[in-house]
Formats: C-alpha cells, sequence, structure tokens
C-alpha cells in the first residue's frame, strides 16, 4: 500500500492494468446475448455460460485482430507511418462494426480461406 502511495509510475501501471481488464469485462458483457446475468443457480450452467460466452468473446477478438491487422498493412503499403504509439492505442474490443442481433448465414460447406497474418513494420 505504501509503495502505491508513494510511486506515481506503479500507479499508472496498476491503473492501465486495471482499464484493461474492465475493458475486457465490458466487452464480454456486450458479447453476452442474454446480458451479464447467471439465469440460473446450477453451477454446471454457470460453468458453460461463463465458457461460451469467453468462446464467444475469443473469435470476436481474433476477427478484430485480423481486421486491425489487415488495415494497418494496408495502411503501410500506401506508403503511410504507422507507429508504434498509434498500434498501442488500438484495441480488439470493438464492437461499433458488429451487428449483434443481425441475420447470419452460415456456410458449413466452404472451408474458409487460412489466416496468414503477416508482420507490420512499425516506424519510429
Amino acid at each position: 500500500m505504501l509503495r502505491y502511495l508513494n510511486e506515481a509510475d506503479f500507479r499508472r501501471g496498476i491503473r492501465a492494468e486495471t482499464t484493461k481488464i474492465e475493458a475486457y469485462h465490458g466487452f464480454l458483457d456486450w458479447v453476452s446475448f442474454g446480458g451479464p446475468r447467471l439465469r440460473t443457480g446450477d453451477p454446471v450452467e454457470q460453468e458453460k455460460r461463463i465458457k461460451y460466452q469467453d468462446l464467444v468473446a475469443n473469435a470476436v477478438m481474433l476477427s478484430n485482430v485480423v481486421d486491425l491487422t489487415e488495415a494497418l498493412n494496408g495502411i503501410a503499403a500506401d506508403g503511410y507511418e504507422v507507429r508504434p504509439e498509434q498500434v498501442r492505442r488500438l484495441s480488439p474490443y470493438m464492437t461499433e462494426h458488429i451487428r449483434r442481433f443481425g441475420q447470419y448465414v452460415l456456410d458449413m460447406e466452404t472451408t474458409p480461406e487460412p489466416l496468414k497474418p503477416e508482420r507490420i513494420t512499425l516506424s519510429g
């Protein structure tokens, strides 16, 4: 506690990590179609809901990271500078582009192309 009170850098680090955790929890609440409440007292059902919620959240975050990587690579390919401080401000918790309650058609016959992540070269 004394370290927290005496060291500003230590406080900033704790605040930064706490903010990330709060952002993730807000993202999980958004992903939860039934809201953030557990609807049953059955511990097995509660555990399943939490695991399924994490699975969906991780799938959305993976998709967001792939989209961000492609966008950053496109920006760099167009000759624009992509700096580390700009990339640090990005988050996989974006939701504005997702139609959570939209109509989705799943094509279970077609195999999607494999992900081909490319390393982006940051300036600076």
